[in-house]
């Protein structure tokens, strides 16, 4: 199969949050030039000629309202293996994933999103709500003692390079204001290559009352971010999963805001988006 060069994926199950983030998608698609491909996975492969009239009916419901046809795909699997086999096959860019957050009896849903993204490696926009504007002007990149930090910059450039977005760099703290050592090397490093870039930034520090992911989204919230970037823990464990990981509070958050979820080692390069290391 020919393939767009590039190709950003939405997993897709007819639920509101899907068509969330369809709109999400189409955003992108329009700023980055690229495909958008519609993926459904059905339990059984008997239900892939059943499923094809009503996906290829929503394609349409598309095009009408937003000008934009996908691409569309009915596998056979699982959310946990196809999505990310989809993700390879099409050499896809992003994925673009709805999710229902951590209420009630989906309160599995926020690590079942993590267990989902662990096992890709590109990005995920998970998103909850539609978009409130067709930009990501303002981006929180939240700040710790973690040597991945200095991965998302690139993204951070990318994000900034296609939508003009201030970044806000939102620094971890204790209750009396102190910094981490390395920390405070990230926040040196981070500072250092947005001037660089000449990327428009602005410093936040946590008060270190609750938890960082806490912090984090309360802060996203009193500025009215549109996306905070978050990478996802190296080698991450199964407890994580259970317990509840910075990045699954993260991507549940009640405030509703995309969250880009990066990988370590992702790659730009291969897009054609060259001169983000």
């Amino acid at each position: 199969m020919e393939t767009p060069k590039n190709s950003i994926l939405v997993p897709y199950d007819f639920t509101e949050v899907a068509d969330f983030a369809i709109q999400h998608a189409i955003i992108l698609s329009k700023v980055l030039d690229a495909k958008v491909q519609l993926l459904h996975i059905v339990k059984k492969e008997t239900m892939i000629t059943e499923v094809n009239p009503r996906l290829s009916e929503q394609a349409q419901k598309i095009k009408d309202n937003w000008g934009v046809m996908p691409n569309i795909i009915i596998r056979e699997g699982s959310i946990f293996k196809t999505i990310n086999q989809v993700v390879e096959e099409l050499n896809c860019m992003l994925v673009v994933m709805g999710t229902h957050g951590m209420k009630g009896l989906q309160k599995l849903t926020g690590s079942w999103a993590l267990k989902v993204i662990v096992g890709s490696k590109i990005p995920y926009l998970v998103v909850q709500s539609a978009p409130q504007e067709d930009n990501y002007s303002k981006i929180v990149f939240p700040v710790d003692y973690k040597s991945e930090n200095k991965e998302k910059l690139k993204w951070v450039e990318f994000m900034a390079k296609f939508f003009k977005s201030k970044t806000y760099i939102f620094t971890s703290a204790t209750k009396e204001g102190i910094v981490d050592s390395r920390t405070k090397a990230n926040v040196v490093f981070s500072k250092k290559f947005l001037e660089e870039k000449r990327i428009d930034y602005e410093l936040a520090l946590a008060e270190g009352k609750t938890s960082f992911s806490q912090e984090t989204i309360q802060y996203s919230e009193s500025i009215e971010a549109n996306l905070v970037l978050v990478m996802t823990t190296r080698d991450i464990a199964f407890h994580d999963y259970v317990l509840g990981a910075y990045e699954q509070y993260i991507i549940a958050n009640s405030a509703k805001i995309p969250i880009l979820v990066i990988n370590p080692r992702t790659d730009l390069m291969k897009y054609g988006y060259g001169g983000f290391g």
